[in-house]
């Protein structure tokens, strides 16, 4: 059973936070930092079960699942270490009998509001900053998954004295995936997959266009083609085997079935797919379009699906003028072996994570977020716990 809460639940929510944190802010950084390890060993200990859930509320593979729990709990072992690492500065000033102090405090309670495409992951990722911090937090998951995020919290509340919960707004992105004429083919196919297949294309880092040079273009359609039938399985996804699950809702289904039509009736030319899958209503076939232009939706809306377009280019000033042309900016990809192409591609990328020649860069120790429309602050790394502090500037005369 799930909870329907409202404006008065909410900020009695919110109450009882702000008084948890009037003495969570004053527990010791080698505390906080105890506790959390405690959360990541209870997760690695109910890992099998916390992903089964996941993958009944979502339709997720049983294997992407299992990886969401491990990169989950990940979180939690990073920021039990990085409690410890909340430093301050002295600042020695012009004045011989002065010193300034800048001290890091917690900003207080966090709310949040998580997705549902990673309901686990996008959870302790911030959560585990806050409580790192200082802050405590209320969680309101998304409503299309709400029993990952109900397992976590039960976990806490059968092994702590508190259970304290946090909120996020996670942004989306337009996710180019260039691929130059002096990429290796069969490692940017093997990228592509990776970053357009990932949880059946919903994750706000999926690339969502695919900018491909003349030169190579042909070779690169024909292989990425010939891996999508090769590799791609959609099932069940509790079933063995099942690489794309259904999407999380028809309304998904819709928006991905809409983008492919209105391509098509443009003049793009369907490789692979296109078409809702026999499974059922929310399975979409993995898609695959070339002779794809910037006229068609699929090029300036996020699909968060199986929809893979590939527009042709010639230059690089072209590309990226294509790839920065969005208002949003989170992550781009590109393939290239030329070094100074290399450097100049990912410097003017508009974005805040690029991978080169790589098709997966979400990692714990590295810095999650994007640019422009795709929101403010970082998550994970060593920059996603500054969200929670707050800087405070001591001037200590009269020494």
């Amino acid at each position: 059973m799930v909870a329907d809460c409202g404006v008065r639940e909410a900020r009695a929510a919110v109450r009882a936070a702000y008084e948890a944190f009037c003495r969570w802010r004053e527990v010791s950084a080698k505390e906080r930092s105890s506790l959390l390890r405690k959360w990541y060993n209870l997760m690695i200990q109910n890992k099998d079960d916390l992903a089964r859930i996941i993958t009944a509320e979502s339709g997720k593979p049983l294997k992407e699942a299992h990886g969401e729990i491990l990169y989950s709990a990940f979180f939690l072992e990073w920021f039990s270490e990085e409690a410890r690492r909340v430093y301050g500065d002295i600042i020695y000033t012009p004045a011989k009998d002065r010193r300034a102090l800048v001290l890091k405090q917690p900003v207080g309670v966090a709310a949040v509001i998580t997705p549902w495409n990673f309901p686990s992951a996008m959870i302790t990722r911030k959560v585990g900053a806050a409580l790192a911090a200082g802050c405590t937090v209320v969680v309101k998951p998304a409503e299309d998954t709400p029993f990952s995020a109900l397992a976590l919290a039960e976990i806490l509340l059968h092994h702590a004295a508190n259970s304290v919960k946090r909120v996020s707004m996670e942004l989306g992105g337009l996710a180019p995936f260039i691929v130059f004429d002096s990429a290796n083919v069969d490692q940017a196919v093997a990228g592509a997959m990776a970053s357009k297949f990932r949880n059946t294309g919903q994750t706000c880092v999926c690339s969502n266009q695919f900018l491909v040079q003349r030169g190579i273009h042909d070779a690169f359609v024909k292989a990425f083609a010939e891996a999508m039938k090769k590799n791609l399985r959609v099932g069940n996804g509790f079933e063995e085997g099942t690489t794309q699950g259904p999407l999380i809702n028809e309304k998904a289904v819709e928006k991905v079935e809409k983008q492919v039509n209105d391509a098509v009736s443009k003049g793009a030319t369907v490789v692979t797919g296109g078409k809702r899958h026999q499974l059922g209503k929310n399975f979409f076939e993995p898609t695959l379009l070339c002779n794809v232009t910037q006229d068609m939706l699929c090029t300036h809306e996020e699909t968060f699906g199986p929809l893979a377009p590939v527009i042709k280019f010639d230059t690089e000033e072209e590309a990226i003028a294509i790839a920065n042309a969005a208002d949003v900016g989170l992550a781009g990809y590109f393939y290239s072996q030329d070094p100074a192409q290399i450097w100049r591609v990912a410097e003017q990328l508009e974005v805040g994570m690029v991978g080169v020649n790589e098709g997966l860069i979400s990692s714990v120790e590295c810095p999650f977020g994007g640019v422009k429309q795709s929101g403010l602050g970082r998550e994970g790394s060593k920059y996603g716990i500054d969200e929670y502090l707050e800087l405070k500037y001591v001037c200590y005369g009269g020494l």
